[in-house]
C-alpha cells in the first residue's frame, strides 16, 4: 500500500513514550474500510494461509492477544495493518519501498506461480506480504527486538513478494525493518532522541553491518547479507570508510520518486525541524526532491501526538505545493503527491507510555478515513473487546460506523475546503481535548483504584474500565461526527 511512517524516539516525544505512526492508503480508485478488534488467543489460527500468495504457515501455541486494524472486508485476507499484544508491544505493517533493478536480479521477489495444467505444473505459492505480518509476527514476540528476529526469520524462509518497511516499539526501544529483495532484510534501532520520516521509498542511509552481524545492539540483518552485498557488487561507497549506505545499494532514485516520496519527508522534516536549515528558495539545504534528506534526525523541539497527526494529515501547508492553497500557480499546486490524500484508510499512531502500569501502557491514536478531515483519538490497547462504532465496520457505505461516516464528511468536505475548514478543525480539536481528559481520568481513576485496594486490581477490573474509556470515546465521536456531518 502507498503509505507514510513516522518513527519517535522516547528521548524525542513529549511524555517519554515510543510512538510509532502510519497511514494506510488504498490504490488509486478505490476505499478499503478499517475496523478496529481484538484477537483473542482462540481465535488466532494455528495454520495460516495467504488469500493472495497462498503461503501457508504453521503457528506457534500460546499466542498472545492483540488489538488489530485490519479489513473490513476479507477477501483478500486480514490485512492487519496495525495493533498492540498484551506484553505491549506494537507493529505497523507495511510500508510499501522501492527498489532497484540489481537488487531484485540478484534476489527475486517470491511471487505466487499459478499452476499450469497444460504442462503438468502444479501451483507454486508466493511468499509472505502486507496481508500477512502483522497476523504471523505480533502474537508470538515479547519485544520490539523479538518482533525483527521474527519477521526476519519468516522473510528467509518464505521470502515476500513485495518490498515493505515495517515498525516495532515496546516501552523502550523502536526498531525498523526493511525487506531487500525476496529474501533478505536490514533492521535498525531508532535512536531515542531521534524520529524517523518514511514514504514509500528505501529509507535507512547509514547502515554498520559489522554490528548487525555481530553484537546488533543496534543493527540486525539476514545473516548473509555481507555476502550478497559483495557477490552482487552493491555497495555503492567510493571509498571504503564511508560509512555503508542502504538507500544507495537498495533504494531507488527515479524521477517518480521526486514527485511521489521525498517531497512527504522534505515536508515532514520541515515542519518538526524548522529552524536546522533552510528549507525554501533556490538556496534551501534540501530540496523537495532532494535523495539524502536524512532517515532520521534530532527535532527543534518534543513531538506530541498533535505532531504526529498534523504531518500525516499534511498536504503541503504553507508552501506552493499545497492543493488547497492560494500560494504558487496550478501547476505548483499539483506538483508533489500529498501525505494527506483521499484515500487513506486510516492512521494509528501507538504510543507505549513508561510512566503507565503495564495494564493500561498503551494507546493507539486513532483515524479513520482522509486525514485532513478526521481527527485521531485515543483508545486503551489492552481490552478484551473494543467499541462496536469502530469495531462493526461494514463493507457497504452506512452512517451506522465511524468510518463510513468520515468518508462522507471528507467528500463533502474536500471540494469545499475553506467554506468547512473551520467545522472540521473545530470538531477535530474538540475530540482531541475530549479524548486528552478522558485519558488522565481513566489513569487517575485507576492509580486511586491501586491506592485504594489491598492487591493489585485484577487485569479484568482494569480491562473493563478501559474499555469504558474507549466506549465513551467511541460515543463522543459518533455524536459529534454525526453533527459534523449533518
Amino acid at each position: 500500500m502507498a503509505c507514510t511512517t513516522i518513527l519517535v524516539g522516547k528521548d524525542a516525544s513529549y511524555d517519554g513514550s515510543t510512538i510509532i505512526a502510519r497511514n494506510e492508503d488504498s490504490a488509486n480508485g478505490e476505499f478499503c474500510p478499517k475496523r478496529f478488534i481484538v484477537v483473542k488467543p482462540d481465535e488466532q489460527p494455528r495454520h495460516y494461509k495467504s488469500v493472495l500468495s497462498h503461503v501457508e504457515v504453521d503457528l506457534p501455541d500460546e499466542p498472545l492477544q492483540y488489538t488489530a486494524v485490519p479489513n473490513a472486508d476479507l477477501k483478500e485476507g486480514i490485512w492487519g495493518e496495525a495493533g498492540v499484544n498484551e506484553a505491549n508491544v506494537a507493529m505497523s505493517a507495511t510500508e510499501t519501498l522501492t527498489t532497484n533493478e540489481r537488487v531484485l536480479g540478484a534476489d527475486p521477489l517470491v511471487a505466487l506461480q499459478p499452476a499450469d495444467e497444460a504442462n503438468g505444473k502444479p501451483e507454486t505459492p508466493g511468499g509472505i506480504g502486507e496481508e500477512d505480518i502483522i497476523t504471523l509476527v505480533l502474537p508470538y514476540v515479547k519485544t520490539a527486538r523479538e518482533g525483527v528476529a521474527r519477521l526476519g526469520a519468516l522473510l528467509e524462509q518464505y521470502g515476500t513478494y513485495e518490498m515493505n518497511g515495517v515498525a516495532f516499539s515496546d516501552v523502550d526501544e523502536i526498531w525498523w525493518l526493511e525487506t531487500v529483495g525476496g529474501h533478505h532484510w536490514i533492521a535498525k534501532r531508532v535512536p531515542d532522541e531521534a524520529y524517523v520520516t518514511m514514504p514509500n521509498q528505501l529509507g535507512i542511509d547509514e547502515f554498520d553491518l559489522d554490528d548487525a552481524l555481530g553484537d546488533q545492539e543496534e543493527h540486525m540483518c539476514s545473516a548473509d547479507l555481507g555476502e550478497f552485498i559483495e557477490r552482487n557488487h552493491l555497495d555503492l561507497a567510493v571509498e571504503n570508510v564511508t560509512p555503508f549506505n542502504p538507500r544507495d545499494a537498495f533504494g531507488s532514485h527515479s524521477d517518480s520518486d521526486h514527485v511521489y516520496n521525498t517531497p512527504r519527508a522534505w515536508y515532514m522534516q520541515r515542519f518538526l525541524n524548522p529552524y536546522d536549515e533552510q528549507w525554501d528558495g533556490q538556496d534551501a539545504d534540501h530540496q523537495p526532491t532532494a535523495d539524502d534528506i536524512p532517515w532520521a534526525r534530532q527535532p527543534d523541539r518534543k513531538i506530541t501526538i498533535e505532531d504526529v497527526k498534523y504531518v500525516l494529515s499534511s498536504h503541503y501547508q504553507g508552501t506552493p505545493y499545497d492543493p488547497y492553497g492560494k500560494l504558487g500557480d496550478q501547476h505548483s499546486r499539483h506538483m508533489f503527491r500529498p501525505i494527506g490524500i483521499n484515500r487513506t484508510g486510516h492512521m494509528v499512531a501507538m504510543q507505549i507510555r513508561p510512566y503507565a502500569p503495564a495494564a493500561s501502557r498503551s494507546i493507539m491514536w486513532i483515524s479513520y478515513g482522509s486525514g485532513p478531515f478526521t481527527a485521531a483519538t485515543p483508545f486503551y490497547a489492552n481490552v478484551n473487546d473494543t467499541p462496536a462504532y469502530l469495531r462493526d465496520t461494514t463493507p457497504e457505505v452506512s452512517t451506522g460506523n465511524l468510518y463510513w461516516t468520515n468518508r462522507l464528511i471528507a467528500a463533502l468536505a474536500d471540494a469545499h475546503f475553506y467554506e468547512t475548514s473551520n467545522a472540521v478543525e473545530a470538531f477535530a480539536e474538540n475530540a482531541r481535548v475530549f479524548g486528552h481528559r478522558l485519558v488522565e481520568r481513566t489513569d487517575a481513576a485507576l492509580e486511586q483504584e491501586r491506592d485504594e485496594a489491598a492487591d493489585t486490581p485484577a487485569d479484568e477490573v482494569v480491562a473493563g474500565r478501559l474499555e469504558s474509556a474507549n466506549e465513551d470515546m467511541a460515543e463522543y465521536l459518533r455524536k459529534h461526527a454525526t453533527t459534523l456531518l449533518n
